[in-house]
């Protein structure tokens, strides 16, 4: 599969600067109206882009919580500030493993190091977690592509469903959940995507931006609208990407996903989760153990959107006193998890199917 595009431009997320210790994004809050990138280049700029979720998606999290550290360390390495930035980057968002995994290997690597040594070793190993991940999520498609082939190979088509964004924009590049569905167009395969808007945030929107950039044909639906089309045996498989993944096979994401979830079970229509190795936390017993992100009741109460002269605008739905609930995320069990598909092949949703796959993890 080729780089991700943006008006036929090769393009990732996140890119490393050329001309100055710092990195540059995709300003994601921008998304779809306007695409405009800003330049992180100090601890208190990577934080602030992962709270506001200028950067989102687990693996990109990830990574940018990596060059934040980096560019912590750039202006002071001894063991204080080292800690000090961890904590910084570690209390941004509490549900994404990749965060915590990316800030662990770092600090691990860093903490015997000398501090005069700690901000080279630091910029490099970040760019070392980048391409990592871009190098997963390729193999992610080549892995998801090979569930998906047999049900394109039966019906002559693909029609696909997904929630929230695990694209190439929720990682640096090509995506989770949407890497087998661009190995599959780009294998000629005949592939539709039913993409939901995925409120309050409506990340489906990136989804729609992303598929439309690589010319995938897709259509937007409301969340509430895909038991419908389910029921009316319009979607072939539901591929969804993750925040964290229990041992157990318990799946941590969007808020909306066990809904989806439901619904495909009932449908029979099979229903894959797609992440990398960091997605999964193997010290997490089940998904009773994740903690969940309850974010600003705003995001529920304001709507952003281009008013009738094409000006980004913000519209307030309900008053400013209105009580309101913002979960994140929710917890999908792995009952209802037809597979969980990785850099490393497919596996059943359960602690044997996940130390099968990653051996390693028994006695970590």
């Amino acid at each position: 599969m080729p780089d991700m595009k943006i008006n036929d431009v090769p393009t990732r997320t996140l890119r490393p600067a050329t001309d100055a210790r710092a990195v540059d994004i995709i300003d994601q809050t921008a998304l779809p109206h306007d695409f405009r990138t800003l330049r992180l280049t100090t601890l208190e700029d990577a934080e602030h882009a992962i709270r506001s979720m200028q950067v989102r998606g687990a693996p990109l999290i990830g990574v940018t919580a990596a060059y934040g550290l980096a560019l912590a360390l750039a202006r002071r390495a001894d063991d204080a500030a080292l800690a000090a930035a961890f904590a910084t980057l570690a209390a941004t968002r509490p549900t994404a493993v990749n965060l915590r995994w990316a800030l662990t290997r770092m600090q691990t690597l860093l903490a015997p190091l000398t501090p005069a040594a700690r901000a080279e070793a630091a910029w490099h190993e970040a760019g070392v977690i980048a391409e990592e991940d871009v190098a997963q999520c390729r193999r992610i498609g080549e892995r998801g592509l090979e569930l998906l082939r047999p049900i394109a190979e039966r019906r002559g088509r693909l029609d696909l469903m997904t929630h929230c964004n695990a694209g190439w924009l929720a990682t640096i590049d090509y995506g989770t959940a949407l890497a087998p569905v661009y190995a599959a167009f780009d294998a000629g395969i005949d592939v539709h995507v039913w993409v939901s808007e995925t409120r309050p945030r409506n990340q489906g929107l990136l989804t729609a931006w992303e598929l439309r950039q690589h010319g995938v044909p897709h259509t937007l639906i409301a969340d509430n609208a895909a038991g419908f089309l389910l029921t009316r045996e319009e979607v072939d498989a539901v591929l969804v990407g993750a925040d964290r993944i229990a041992l157990n096979g318990d799946v941590a994401n969007k808020v909306g996903t066990y809904l989806k979830a439901l619904a495909a079970r009932e449908a029979g229509v099979p229903f894959y989760v797609a992440a990398p190795r960091s997605t999964i936390d193997f010290e997490c017993a089940s998904g009773a153990a994740i903690p969940i992100e309850e974010r600003d009741g705003d995001e529920v109460r304001v709507v952003h959107g281009l008013d009738s002269a094409g000006q980004t605008s913000r519209i307030r739905q309900i008053p400013a006193v209105a009580a309101v609930i913002n979960p994140a995320f929710d917890i999908t069990p792995a009952r209802w998890v037809s597979a969980i598909v990785t850099e490393r092949g497919s596996c059943p949703a359960s602690r044997d199917g996940l130390l099968d796959l990653y051996p390693e993890a028994r006695h970590a």
